[in-house]
């Protein structure tokens, strides 16, 4: 199939199978990270370490995993248009990358060393970029241009029902943590599975032209889009920031419940649940309205200035109110947000891609900011509360969503 044809043919059937894979695939692989990114690990260094050393670890650990991301998202998004298996060129890492990730995840509740958290850690997001950037190249390859916001929203709610799911069973396994890292690591490990399994079955790459050139070639083919890329670049620095927002208070909140609003672990643990729950239900009627009301009137920017106003709404409100019910309701305004933002974000990426023949690995350095938003977030965070405590956190996180949104708005080549 040419990708580089927007107006790619697709089935009802087709429509439907493509909705649910989109939805299942970020519902298993997002549920089995939240479960020990939201809860499970933070828990897991501060009973190692104790809270002070643990907060610092767990920024190191973010770094970490960073770098890994970064790297696994370009490299496996590169191989992946590069394939030439009768499977397709998508379909093989995104089933390899669920079981490589998912094995890893688990392995990570078995260690209390902090070298072998980290290596497992960093394993489990080379596993989980090797999903991620084929699934995200298959937008372009097979989806057509109507209705792309449309499959980025059942993504989008996946991963919102996902990270709820995921900080529920964490808070319930939070004293007993290790059947919660088996939980963890089966829904990463089926995630590729069960996503080839409902999506229509990808067409063979035997027949595509051959990939000639020996490693030099390889290595050039890396190269970041530099020609007609401007708009593709204000998307990587606006989607960076953006999620960068978000994730620095999202993978603190059991932190800034405990320490920040004074809660105990047994009651974090239970406002977590409460807020799972709010952040689920209005991702969902986010995720899937935004996403369809923007294909509907063929805007991607209008849902982002809609998106980062309830962000910072969300923000603010823990920030002047410092107590559970604030972060209640940072789960509602900013869970809401950030799935109107997630409904749009991958059909506008698709948007400014400036070239379709290379969008696996073009959406590869797009997924990075994503990469870069959840994890270099909280390292910031961790940096933030050493120097001035948890109140600094949220102003940052407010400058950080509105200067987002302003990239986002210079782009040119969507509307």
């Amino acid at each position: 199939m040419d990708n580089t044809n927007k107006q790619i043919a697709m089935s009802k059937s087709s429509k439907i199978r493509f909705s649910a894979s989109f939805f299942i695939f970020a519902l298993l692989w997002m549920g089995g990270l939240g479960i020990v990114a939201a809860v499970l690990l933070p828990q897991h260094l501060k009973d190692i370490m104790g809270p002070s050393a643990a907060t610092a670890v767990f920024g190191v650990l973010n770094a970490a995993t960073a770098i890994s991301s970064l790297v696994a998202n370009l490299l496996f998004g590169n191989l992946s248009d590069r394939t030439r298996s009768r499977f397709g060129r998508r379909t093989p890492w995104v089933v390899a990358g669920g079981l490589v990730g998912g094995l890893s995840l688990f392995l990570i509740g078995l260690f209390t060393n902090v070298w072998a958290i980290g290596i497992a850690y960093c394993i489990s997001m080379f596993g989980l970029n090797m999903m991620i950037a084929p699934v995200i190249a298959t937008l372009s390859d097979r989806v057509s241009d109507d209705m792309r916001a449309t499959m980025s929203a059942f993504m989008s709610a996946g991963t919102t029902c996902g990270t709820s799911l995921g900080t529920l069973i964490g808070a319930r396994f939070i004293s007993i943590q290790i059947p919660g890292f088996i939980v963890a690591g089966i829904l990463m490990g089926i995630a590729g599975i069960c996503t080839v399994i409902v999506w229509p079955n990808e067409r063979s790459a035997k027949d595509l032209p051959e990939v000639t050139g020996g490693v030099s070639e390889l290595l050039a083919s890396f190269r970041p889009p530099v020609k007609g890329a401007r708009d593709f670049w204000l998307a990587f620095v606006g989607r960076t920031l953006l999620i960068f927002s978000y994730y620095m208070i999202f993978n603190y909140q059991l932190y800034i419940l405990e320490s920040y609003i004074g809660q105990g672990k047994t009651a974090a643990a239970a406002t977590i649940s409460v807020m799972s729950i709010i952040t689920m239900i209005v991702g969902l009627v986010g995720s899937l309205t935004s996403g369809a009301i923007s294909d509907a009137i063929g805007r991607r920017k209008l849902p982002v200035i809609v998106a980062s106003i309830l962000l910072a709404i969300g923000y603010l409100l823990p920030w002047v109110m410092r107590s559970p019910l604030s972060m209640m309701l940072f789960a509602g305004f900013a869970g809401l947000g950030y799935a109107v933002y997630g409904a749009v974000d991958q059909a506008l990426n698709i948007d400014v891609l400036p070239n379709k023949e290379e969008a696996g690995k073009d959406l590869g350095i797009l997924n990075i900011a994503t990469t870069l938003g959840q994890t270099v977030g909280p390292i910031v965070t961790s940096v933030v509360v050493v120097m001035g405590g948890y109140k600094l956190v949220f102003p940052i996180a407010i400058a950080f969503v509105l200067i987002a949104c302003i990239f986002i708005q210079m782009i040119r080549s969507t509307k």
